[in-house]
């Protein structure tokens, strides 16, 4: 016979027990946080270079996300991982990382609205057009997929729709999705950094004015200090972070390259922007028109290096197009866009977190490159030219009227070229076993150098804007103003400087991955209403079942107490 008092102590006790185990549990947890990610990609796992700028915030990250409203399904899927990344966020930031999600139309009125969006776009959220065909009609929606992130009295927005535009929208989304990570911490690192990196724009050897830069000095001004360094009026490059020579046009004296060889030797960071040959549209017209080698005399430096920037240009069928005059209608020239080969456009990246998932980037009469045999050097492709390619050896004629001949694809047998390279290592002077430039300091050289990265790319257009020749003032870095479109030119060199010069590990949060997992269409459409059926009844059945069960299983428990 089973005694009552015996029994409520026996509950008593297990109660007790239970939550001693709670409290404990709770204790430890405290002490020791840590986070199970289930899925197979770790699509919720952040970086740890994430996980350490957050934890060392010293004030509070303001981050306004305009994702909200009524909103399509691919974005929802993108609101949805902002919200998720932001989260994760707050677990390591703590009270020190605040969001909001805000409609951007809730504005009444138009012009309060057309203001408010226009604001936007000045902090750099780009704006999208989308299409909705809900409903039996078609309506067109404005969303800012980004954010504006305040840090310290300073603000910068951010965009979050990005990749490759040649891919699906559903990859696109899927492809934003994995840069989400990425896009919140790169900016929230460039808001709290005290000192922000420094980095010279040189001239002095034919490079494009300040006005054909201008995109370039804008996009890399939202991240570091921007200096135009006049280099043949410095005794060196000290003080500076990283150097990028871009489309330079004339010799560089021994002075000036030892300059720029004893700032890599020191660790500092490099970006090569190199044209070969001396192509240019405004000689175009002409039906013998040469394309010849500059003389830069950097080729017995970049020789010793690793590489070598080939006498050629590249040919490519998948290329911009160029207003070419076709004909004409009475006095009226007839003007059409023909895809112009010298033009590559770039879709094809390596794996490296700095080109991943990027989108086209806009080249123009680009070479090749031979990397060369450098002890100690590790070397990192990071895009190529279409496979059907042409490589041509100087002299090349580039003549407009090029155009107007039917480009066959059996011509293009080249295949793809290797166009852009990262260089890891301690690479060795140039002016090692050899005669210093007159008038240098002998007691500051360094034979061997320190572990540094360059960049090399066999085209110096890649940094140059297009300026409007209406109102004089500089297009975006990347914008194409025949076609109307903006290419990746700025995140490409964005994206590998934030590599150049980033030590502790952010960019690689670019790597991240995320899966998808499309459902069978034609199953889905064959078993629509079994699964319909399926997901309303089983539920309830299920309840029904358990009840039945439960009630069974205590009439036979009381029936029997007490025997």
């Amino acid at each position: 016979m089973v005694i009552p008092e015996s029994k409520r102590l026996e509950s008593i006790l297990y109660f007790l027990i239970g939550v001693m185990v709670i409290i404990i549990i709770n204790q430890l947890s405290a002490r020791f946080f840590y986070r199970f990610d289930l899925t197979e990609e770790k699509r919720y796992t952040i970086s740890d270079a994430t996980k350490n700028l957050l934890s060392d915030l010293e004030d509070v990250v303001y981050v306004d996300v305009y994702l909200e409203g009524d909103l399509p399904g691919g974005m929802k899927r993108l609101q949805k991982s902002v919200r998720e990344t932001l989260e994760e966020f707050r677990i390591y930031a703590g009270n020190n990382l605040q969001y909001r999600f805000i409609n951007p139309s809730i504005a009444k009125g138009k012009k309060a609205r057309k203001e408010f969006y226009e604001n936007l776009i000045k902090k750099g959220i780009q704006a999208t057009n989308l299409y909705d065909n809900s409903g039996g009609k078609r309506s067109q929606i404005l969303i800012f997929p980004g954010a504006v992130i305040s840090y310290g009295g300073r603000e910068k927005g951010v965009t979050f729709l990005k990749g490759n535009k040649a891919a699906s929208p559903q990859e696109q989304i899927n492809q934003s999705i994995e840069g989400v990570e990425y896009e919140l911490i790169r900016t929230i690192k460039s808001l709290t950094e005290e000192k922000e990196k420094r980095i010279a724009l040189l001239k002095g050897h034919g490079e494009p004015d300040t006005l054909h830069i201008a995109g370039l000095t804008a996009e890399l001004g939202q991240h570091y200090r921007i200096f135009h360094v006049d280099i043949t009026k410095r005794p060196n490059l000290l003080g500076f972070d990283a150097i990028v020579v871009a489309k330079p046009r004339r010799p560089f004296a021994e002075k000036d390259k030892y300059k720029i060889d004893q700032f890599i030797m020191r660790g500092g960071r490099a970006v090569f922007l190199i044209d070969a040959l001396t192509a240019n549209m405004d000689s175009a017209s002409n039906e013998d028109n040469l394309a010849l080698p500059y003389e830069t005399n950097l080729e017995d430096m970049f020789f010793k290096y690793g590489f070598r920037i080939n006498r050629t240009l590249i040919l490519d069928m998948n290329a911009a197009p160029y207003p070419v005059v076709v004909g004409n209608l009475g006095d009226s020239p007839q003007i059409q866009l023909l895809p112009w080969p010298f033009f590559p456009v770039i879709n094809e990246f390596s794996k490296h977190p700095a080109v991943r998932n990027l989108d086209a980037v806009l080249t123009r009469f680009i070479s090749t490159i031979d990397t060369l045999k450098a002890m100690g050097i590790k070397k990192i492709p990071l895009m190529n030219t279409s496979r059907y390619s042409k490589v041509l050896s100087a002299p090349v004629i580039v003549s407009i009227n090029e155009l107007k001949k039917e480009m066959k694809p059996e011509f293009f047998n080249s295949g793809a070229q290797i166009t852009a390279w990262i260089y890891e290592g301690r690479f060795t002077s140039l002016y090692k076993n050899r005669f210093l430039p007159e008038g240098t300091d002998k007691s500051n050289f360094l034979a061997e150098g320190e572990e540094t990265k360059i960049l090399i790319v066999s085209d110096g257009d890649i940094a140059r804007n297009e300026v409007n020749p209406e109102t004089g003032q500089p297009y975006e870095l990347g914008y194409d103003p025949f076609t109307k479109t903006r290419f990746a030119n700025a995140d490409f060199l964005v994206n590998t400087l934030m590599y150049l010069l980033d030590d502790s590990g952010i960019i690689n949060t670019r790597a991240k991955e995320v899966k998808i997992r499309p459902l069978d269409a034609v199953k889905l459409k064959e078993q629509k209403t079994m699964w319909q059926i399926v997901n309303l009844v089983a539920p309830v059945l299920f309840i029904i079942a358990f009840g039945i069960v439960k009630y069974f299983m205590r009439k036979r428990k009381y029936t029997n107490f007490g025997k």
